[in-house]
């Protein structure tokens, strides 16, 4: 009966609570010492599991990452033969004729010839002595075919001679492969001829092998020796033969296109 009595003054009066007070404070240390093994434990539960999730979404993100790298890389390539096949098409209107975008598959690795590997044969209609532009210029003929590839030669091949002639002034020419890398070979060209480093060198047409009109190089150097009749003469090909991947095939609109031809050093008579 005491106890009670006592509760309940205490409920009306609130004499007790400053010792609950008192007590909730001494307790509390006994209590955080008890939760604290579980919250330690639910913290690392937590901690290992975020650090788990950001793992997964790091890796995730790398993966991504690559993805999205090789993708660029791959739009910059396909943006890179955009340009290049934009180049070639707005070439092709200069030959007035049916042309063909061919792929490069190899290139021939003897260093004294200069010859590569196209995808596109006598299935495409392709015929031997065809001529092979790019965007800058010509770059050499088909030589050889099989059904679906053939092999051309350029001219900077010691094999190979082109006729051409100087854009300022008309002066007909041969420009001949050394077998040398970019460069190209003008025999026969008087030390008196008005001839100047820096001149564009354009086929003339002559022999219906090449279309005319179109930039073959441009003269690098002249050595004039007055010990010898002619000048030495260098000139460097518009082409780029060393970094295209397209190249373009060009169907020549006479009668004799399509007659298998000789090889330009047999055919042409300048060049003797």
């Amino acid at each position: 009966m005491i106890s009670i009595a006592l509760i309940s003054a205490d409920h009306r009066d609130k004499h007790l609570e400053n010792i609950r007070k008192g007590l909730t404070v001494l307790l509390y240390p006994v209590q955080y010492a008890i939760n604290l093994p579980i919250s330690a434990v639910s913290w690392l539960n937590e901690s290992l599991t975020l650090r788990s999730t950001l793992s997964e979404q790091n890796e995730r993100l790398h993966d991504e990452n690559l993805v999205l790298k090789a993708r660029l890389q791959k739009f910059s390539a396909l943006e890179a033969e955009n340009v290049r096949l934009r180049e070639l098409l707005d070439s092709s209107p200069k030959a007035g004729e049916r042309v063909l975008i061919a792929e490069l598959l190899s290139i021939d690795m003897d260093p004294f010839r200069r010859q590569v590997v196209i995808n596109k044969g006598s299935n495409h209609n392709v015929f031997s002595g065809q001529p092979v532009l790019d965007a800058n210029g010509i770059m050499g003929q088909v030589i050889h075919l099989s059904p679906l590839s053939s092999m051309v030669t350029l001219i900077t091949d010691p094999t190979h001679a082109i006729p051409v002639q100087i854009n300022r002034n008309g002066l007909r020419a041969i420009a001949i492969g050394t077998g040398t890398l970019n460069q190209l070979e003008i025999p026969h060209i008087p030390n008196n001829a008005d001839i100047q480093e820096g001149d564009l060198l354009v086929s003339s047409g002559l022999g219906g092998r090449f279309p005319s009109g179109y930039p073959v190089a441009r003269i690098l150097k002249i050595d004039r020796n007055p010990a010898v009749p002619f000048a030495r003469i260098i000139a460097e090909p518009t082409a780029q033969l060393e970094r295209n991947k397209e190249v373009l095939l060009v169907w020549s609109s006479t009668p004799d296109a399509g007659v298998e031809a000789q090889p330009v050093l047999q055919q042409t008579g300048e060049s003797k």
